[in-house]
């Protein structure tokens, strides 16, 4: 049996396991039940209603979050000429070509939280597409990482952009916030999510499509919501 903290244990009384909780309920109880002394990340888990050994069932994007994550993402950007000289000067982290595959390759870099890549360098990227798909850093036209604009990536990557794609057991995980936001602040993200997941619904799922959703800090207790006080 999983044993919890004293802090963790506390936090979990204030959490009506049997209550469905609205958004704004839900982010308000997510604030006060944070038990670490650093500023924690909020994510919001979301089980879908999809065979995800099915390809036509599968999710897979990015959306810019109203209010942004909190968090900030270190950029690599794979480019040539022009459009490497843009990415410099929109304020890419890193900024190469071959160089940075074979630095990727041979010596296991990954000090960075995203890669952005022109087109042409997607060749190039597949030998070392075992290295990073299992991080999920391989870089894909879905969530608009795969771009000839590379400075549109660079601003939406910086301004809150968040990726999502569903794991084998059919849930989304995104982290959507800090527990230092504003409550409402969280509410608009949270909101934005749930509201985008539902449209991404694929053509070949019947019936229900989001069946779960709750919310949790670092290291907080889960919350449940009440998925009917969303409006989708």
């Amino acid at each position: 049996m999983k044993r919890y903290g004293k802090k963790y244990v506390e936090a979990s009384k204030k959490v009506d396991k049997n209550k469905l909780y609205t958004c704004e309920e839900a982010v308000e109880l997510v604030k006060s039940t944070s038990t670490t002394k650093f500023d924690a990340s909020v994510e919001v888990a979301i089980k879908l209603n999809i065979d995800a050994k099915k390809s036509d069932q599968q999710l897979r994007g990015s959306m810019k979050l109203p209010n942004g994550t909190g968090k900030t993402r270190s950029i690599l950007v794979l480019a040539k000429g022009s459009q490497a000289t843009e990415a410099k000067n929109a304020g890419a982290d890193f900024v190469g070509d071959v160089d940075m595959i074979e630095k990727i390759e041979k010596e296991n870099w990954f000090d960075y939280d995203v890669i952005v890549a022109t087109p042409e360098m997607m060749p190039l990227l597949g030998k070392v597409g075992k290295l990073l798909g299992p991080k999920g850093l391989m870089p894909n036209p879905k969530t608009g990482t795969v771009t000839t604009n590379v400075v549109k990536a660079i601003e939406d990557i910086k301004s809150g952009m968040v990726e999502y794609k569903n794991d084998t057991y059919g849930n989304i995980h995104m982290v959507f916030g800090k527990v230092s936001f504003d409550a409402k602040k969280l509410a608009e993200n949270l909101d934005f999510i749930v509201k985008s997941i539902a449209k991404a619904k694929p053509a070949a799922v019947k019936g229900q499509f989001i069946t779960n959703i709750s919310i949790s800090s670092t290291m907080g207790p889960g919350i449940k919501l009440d998925k009917n006080s969303f409006d989708f």
